[in-house]
């Protein structure tokens, strides 16, 4: 009797697309993406059961073209490492559904609103973050949960996300030597993540008030021998 197996029918992630193709026309759509990404890097390195696409097509029906978020967060699951790396997310070869979805506002509306955050809510992806950049009297960050099959709107800034085990947020700070508002990952202190170029400038900083405090220690001993020469003391002769 042959066993039957219908996922082995299905396109895999190498026959797939890997986005829509689509040139973005902000480019934010692909930095603050980009910078979540290597923010959870050094958060969680020794973790192994995370993914975070960037423009990766999402497929969830192999008759329909893939949905493509800005970024995605998906947990519990393998994290590749040979040199092509995951070509797409093929939720019948993952079994796991991203549990956030990012989206970030551009000048032209692609549904952020309307179909894609109803097609999110209908597949059942938990966290829906929008980022309006755009925006100037109302709050530029919306994090909604799907509860009930709805999504409903957390207020705060940074919101934190107690199934992901981090918190979510908006500030000003630099980026890619760009200083304006970007979108950090934050513990449960509500203290953010820093970027990879801010924790190395505050390594330089530590550096330098290192060497300056050797320095400081070592004129405030000179300046000790000496008094004690005019003393008439051989300060050799004390050790």
């Amino acid at each position: 009797m042959l066993n039957y197996d219908p996922l082995a029918c299905l396109p895999s992630s190498e026959e797939l697309p890997d986005s829509d193709d689509t040139p973005v026309d902000n480019e934010l759509q692909d930095l603050i993406p980009g910078l979540l990404k290597a923010l959870l890097a050094m958060a969680w390195p020794e973790r192994m059961d995370w993914f975070f696409g960037v423009d990766m097509g999402i497929y969830y029906d192999p008759d329909l073209p893939a949905i493509v978020p800005d970024g995605f967060l998906s947990l519990e699951v393998e994290r590749f490492y040979d040199e092509d790396l995951r070509l797409s997310y093929v939720l019948w070869e993952e079994k796991k559904l991203p549990i956030l979805v990012l989206e970030i506002i551009s000048k032209t509306y692609r549904g952020e609103y309307s179909t894609k955050k109803a097609e999110y809510a209908r597949l059942g992806i938990l966290y829906y973050v929008v980022y309006n950049p755009f925006r100037r009297h109302k709050p530029r960050l919306e994090v909604y949960k799907l509860v009930n099959n709805v999504y409903e709107l957390h207020d705060g800034n940074p919101v934190w996300l107690p199934e992901i085990g981090l918190g979510i947020g908006i500030e000003r700070g630099t980026y890619l030597g760009v200083p304006r508002e970007w979108m950090y990952w934050y513990n449960q202190q509500g203290q953010r993540f820093l970027t990879p170029e801010e924790k190395e400038k505050l390594a330089e900083q530590k550096a330098q008030q290192a060497e300056q405090k050797a320095q400081q220690a070592q004129q405030e001993t000179q300046l000790l021998r000496e008094r004690l020469r005019s003393l008439g003391v051989d300060p050799d002769s004390l050790s």
